[in-house]
């Protein structure tokens, strides 16, 4: 229970200071999330809002990446398990306490995208000056995917441009 209460508080906080860096002006560039054991970078310009995962209305005949619907403000998104979609397309088998702890961040308003990425972790709001090196993506990549970025401890930051994501055709496809 400890644990939900921190979760919630976390997401609160980041909404905030994400809502914040978007009214104010705040140097922040990307929105840092953990998907499986990858480390992922979304443009606040292309980001929404971040919400607990509630319950979702499943939806007959979809891709397996594609969860369900879930209301959100009295609008209907879809989700999307976007480990399962950047993977093989099958879905991970997750327990009740991962989902717990996992969150949805929608598209922004200007994409005109009513959907909701699934990630297993927020990891905070990041800026430019906290990287030490960007390299092209890997070779064979998505569209989707920006600059590598490499923070000043070494790790790893994949970029993914929501709006190129927003405008793949396999990602629009839901229908199984």
């Amino acid at each position: 229970m400890a644990n939900r209460e921190a979760l919630r508080e976390l997401q609160t906080r980041l909404a905030s200071r994400l809502q914040a860096a978007r009214t104010e002006g705040i140097s922040a560039s990307w929105l840092a999330v953990k998907v499986g054991e990858a480390n992922y970078l979304f443009p606040l310009s292309q980001s929404g809002e971040i919400f607990p995962l509630t319950s979702i209305q499943l939806v007959p005949y979809a891709r397996p990446w594609f969860m369900g619907v879930i209301n959100l403000r009295g609008s209907l998104y879809g989700v999307v398990d976007l480990a399962s979609f950047m993977g093989d397309g099958s879905t991970r088998v997750r327990g009740e306490q991962s989902l717990a702890e996992s969150s949805v961040i929608t598209f922004h308003a200007a994409l005109e995208l009513n959907c909701a990425l699934m990630v297993d972790g927020l990891a905070g709001l990041r800026k430019r000056d906290a990287f030490s090196a960007s390299a092209v993506p890997p070779a064979g990549s998505p569209v989707y995917f920006g600059s590598l970025l490499t923070d000043l401890n070494g790790v790893h930051w994949q970029e993914i441009n929501l709006q190129s994501l927003s405008q793949l055709s396999e990602f629009l496809s839901i229908s199984a």
